[in-house]
């Protein structure tokens, strides 16, 4: 009797389109990779400003892992009647019917009021109100004016620039030091063709949802050379933060000159590809700045000056 009911149940035209409520869902939300790289950020520029970053860094990874998986997923909630226009963002959680709307609004809030509360556990106040920050500037003007300017990605990389600063100031280092303002142009600077590269991969779809596009501004060619640009000068970038002294260990420096170069050549070859390969260029952008930051990582362990 008891099977009989279960299977009309499950025979019913109600159960066989209710989309199956998973943690994957709340997980794709928080686009955790994304998220990862802003707590190993975050933790790059503690490293670099403070005399005594192990008591402070677990509080601190979490602390902004937590507030960007809760601005990922308050923008879930945001561009959710675009991202069902959008081929590639049309089976997110909230298009599909996984998550309801209300469901990952809270959820997103959750997150934000987490990870702000764990950041005041690092002792400074600072830490959590530039965490806010980067929320407000993110899902705020950067979500707003991604629907009336094809480019929002120089001002959004603003973002990528944050989660060091909040780590530098979790330290005790100081915000007007000008060795600060070297990391944070840096980690803009790579975050504008991380942007750029990703918009310019799914223009069309940009176009087709309404929104303004890269692709209708600039033509193909053109687009590599500005994409190939912004990587050059990403590279050149990372080489201020050795100029200010920054990096301790000669071997860091040797490997970071190495790394800048290899980035260098990804971008030319890049350029001078018959078709583009943005797929390989974006995922050789992200390798690169995983490869500085742990890089960074061994120069600051005790006793590593090799």
């Amino acid at each position: 009797m008891i099977i009989g009911r279960l299977l009309r149940s499950s025979d019913s035209p109600k159960s066989a389109f209710r989309p199956p409520l998973q943690t994957s869902s709340y997980l794709c939300l928080c686009k955790v990779k994304i998220s990862f790289f802003a707590a190993l950020s975050a933790a790059t520029g503690l490293l670099l400003g403070a005399h005594e970053p192990w008591p402070v860094l677990p509080a601190l990874i979490t602390g902004v892992f937590f507030m960007s998986c809760g601005a990922c997923a308050l923008n879930h909630w945001q561009e959710r009647a675009t991202d069902a226009l959008m081929q590639r963002t049309a089976k997110r959680p909230i298009p599909s019917g996984r998550v309801k709307p209300g469901h990952a609004l809270f959820f997103a809030f959750a997150l934000i009021c987490s990870g702000a509360i764990v950041l005041l556990l690092t002792g400074a106040l600072a830490a959590s109100l530039l965490g806010l920050f980067a929320v407000c500037w993110y899902n705020g003007f950067y979500t707003w004016f991604k629907s009336r300017n094809a480019f929002v990605a120089i001002p959004g990389a603003l973002v990528g620039a944050i989660p060091p600063t909040i780590g530098w100031i979790a330290g005790g280092g100081n915000l007007l030091d000008p060795r600060l303002a070297v990391l944070s142009f840096f980690f803009f600077m790579w975050q504008v063709p991380h942007f750029f590269i990703h918009l310019l991969a799914f223009g069309k779809e940009y176009e087709k949802a309404g929104l303004p596009s890269l692709t209708e501004v600039f033509t193909g060619a053109q687009l590599d050379r500005l994409t190939f640009q912004w990587i050059i000068a990403t590279a050149v970038s990372l080489q201020l933060v050795i100029f200010f002294g920054l990096i301790r260990s000669p071997f860091v420096h040797t490997s970071l000159l190495a790394v800048s170069l290899w980035l260098a050549m990804s971008g030319i070859n890049f350029v001078r590809a018959r078709k583009p390969g943005y797929t390989g260029v974006f995922k050789r952008t992200n390798y690169f700045m995983l490869t500085v930051m742990l890089f960074i990582f061994f120069d600051k362990l005790p006793g590593f000056l090799l």
